[in-house]
């Protein structure tokens, strides 16, 4: 008997060892999977004292009260200055306008799609119409991605459950359906027939999620806000920006065309970590978007950045 335990014991032993080297084997050969909760919508993360304060600034100005009840102003305000506690307020938020050539993000987004599957070759001709695109919203450069990428894959990517950037369910959102050209055919989007579209809220999920490194990948994220970063006009958002946070980090889009005017900018630098959207159909609407920027500051100053519910990886 003790003869059969002393056999015994060392192949025990040696069985052991051996499982144990097979599971760290298996542990470094096999990441940890990826447990973090989904990306939630943006509307997940109302917050009642910025919504208020956002409202009373907008209610102010009686010309601002006017268009936004006739739903001619839509505006999206996301503050991140305590990451764990992200809040977002809107007026008409689910409000799908022309937004002229600020869908072209949405461009953008296909395009770093399109690279990341292989799809489209990354040249220099492509970088150079994605920077001419965004920074100075070159029309020719942004017609040139449109033919390269085609309007079906425009439309998937918006549509892409991940991102849900178009969703009928709440107005539509971002889209992007003829070219900035006048010949060539339309893709018009299938709740009201708009070809260059945009909710306000959808634009504040475009930004979250590219600050959060959820566009495509963490690195096409990157690329992105590395485009975005530093527009060359100096209007709107930016000009009042410019005069009083000089040394913040802009990053932006915007359009007009007609009485339409649309911005959009993540704003990261001393003391300020937000996103604001502004979509207006009115002729002043380029003047509205410079004073804008001092009413939603004034409303954050009115909301502390640590109060409201703590939000898990919103979108």
């Amino acid at each position: 008997m003790a003869k059969k335990l002393f056999v015994l014991i060392p192949a025990v032993t040696i069985a052991f060892w051996g499982f144990s080297l097979l599971s760290q084997y298996q542990s470094q050969a096999m990441p940890t999977p990826n447990l973090d909760p989904p990306v939630q919508p943006l509307r997940n993360l109302g917050d009642k004292t910025l919504q208020a304060a956002l409202i009373k600034e907008i209610n102010k100005n009686s010309k601002w009260k006017s268009l936004a009840s006739q739903k001619k102003m839509a505006i999206g305000l996301v503050d991140m200055r305590d990451p764990a506690r992200v809040k977002f307020a809107h007026v008409n938020g689910n409000k799908m306008m022309y937004a002229a050539s600020l869908p072209k993000i949405a461009i953008l987004l296909s395009a770093m799609d399109a690279m990341e599957k292989g799809e489209l070759k990354e040249t220099e001709e492509v970088s150079r119409d994605l920077h001419l695109m965004i920074s100075k919203s070159d029309n020719q450069a942004s017609t040139r991605m449109i033919d390269r990428l085609g309007y079906k894959k425009i439309e998937s990517v918006l549509t892409d459950p991940k991102y849900k950037l178009y969703d009928k369910n709440y107005g539509g959102g971002l889209w992007v359906g003829k070219r900035y050209a006048k010949q060539g055919a339309r893709n018009p989007d299938p709740m009201m027939g708009l070809s260059h579209a945009a909710t306000a809220a959808q634009v504040c999920r475009f930004y979250y999620l590219m600050a959060l490194k959820q566009l495509v990948s963490p690195q096409r994220s990157e690329q992105m806000m590395e485009i975005m970063e530093g527009p060359a006009l100096h209007h709107k958002f930016v000009n009042t920006l410019d005069r009083i946070a000089p040394e913040a980090r802009v990053f932006r889009k915007s359009g007009s065309w007609r009485t339409y005017h649309s911005d959009s900018a993540m704003v990261l630098g001393p003391e300020r970590h937000y996103i604001l959207v502004a979509l207006i159909e009115d002729a002043e609407g380029e003047s509205i978007c410079r004073q804008l920027v001092l009413s939603v500051e004034e409303a954050l100053k009115k909301t502390p950045p640590n109060s409201g519910s703590t939000a898990q990886r919103p979108g």
